[in-house]
């Protein structure tokens, strides 16, 4: 499958993972629009990828507004036409909603932070972003490739999909719900010739986690002991590896008959029970 031209939008655009499978696709000739909540962000970056030859565009707007998703694809429509492919890549965890690992009864009386004083409001706004923010762009950007009668559109999925971490309570319900979403709407889209697939990505350092996985020097944290003695790989992941999961399952031809399913891109993390 060729992507010369081919109309692709990525929510996240500018976030780690969605900023490396974006490179990895205007290589290919595609036509990548970038859409994030910070809109300078992925100006910048549309602007890096039209350095290097490629064809992008950055818009700014949150995945959870149904307005904002459908003001972007009418930019999109009237830059380059309607889309052939949607990735959503943005939702990410809110530091606010985590707890502690397991029951503390301190958090019966506000002297720490767990399950039955967490902050609602942050569980929300998590909920929001992930559900909410895969489900508005699906059906904004998803009818309009509908109406070509084929494309492909692929969710984030995550670790918490399979099995909940600790301390993540919102996250892992919003991604596990993702997994559920991923197969219904493949099921729901199979008519419209629309094939929709999920990726999971395991453990992968980027700004946000690097504090929490690792040192100031480079080595490992407890946390990322933790998760490195339970990746078989015996590391994190590199961003430009999860590109060719989404390339395979975006192909029309070698993954044609590919739908409803979810690919871990996780160093072995779900085969390995740490004993």
């Amino acid at each position: 499958m060729k992507l010369d031209n081919k109309i692709i939008v990525i929510t996240g655009g500018a976030g780690v993972l969605c900023s490396a499978i974006a490179r990895s696709l205007a290589k290919e000739g595609a036509r990548v629009a970038l859409i994030g909540r910070t809109e300078s962000k992925v100006l910048a970056f549309a602007e890096e990828l039209k350095a290097t030859g490629g064809q992008a565009i950055g818009i700014g707007g949150s995945v959870a507004s149904e307005a904002d998703m459908q003001a972007a694809l009418a930019t999109i429509v009237a830059t380059w036409g309607e889309p052939d492919i949607l990735i959503n890549g943005a939702g990410g965890k809110d530091p606010r909603a985590l707890t502690e690992t397991v029951f503390n009864p301190g958090e019966l009386t506000g002297t720490t932070k767990g399950f039955f004083n967490i902050n609602m409001a942050a569980l929300n706004e998590e909920l929001e972003l992930n559900i909410q923010g895969t489900i508005i762009p699906s059906r904004v950007f998803g009818a309009a490739i509908a109406k070509k009668g084929k494309g492909s559109i692929i969710n984030f999925a995550s670790m918490n999909s399979y099995r909940p971490l600790s301390k993540a309570p919102g996250y892992a319900i919003a991604k596990a719900g993702i997994m559920n979403f991923t197969q219904w709407l493949a099921a729901y889209l199979a008519p419209a010739g629309i094939r929709v697939n999920a990726v999971a990505p395991g453990f992968f350092v980027n700004e946000r986690s690097r504090k929490l996985l690792m040192t100031e020097d480079g080595g490992f944290s407890p946390r990322g002991q933790q998760v490195i003695a339970h990746t078989p790989a015996g590391r994190f992941g590199e961003a430009d590896e999860m590109s060719g999961a989404v390339r395979w399952l975006i192909d029309d031809d070698t993954a044609a008959f590919v739908t409803g399913i979810c690919v871990p891109v996780d160093g072995g993390f779900l085969a390995c029970s740490g004993l």
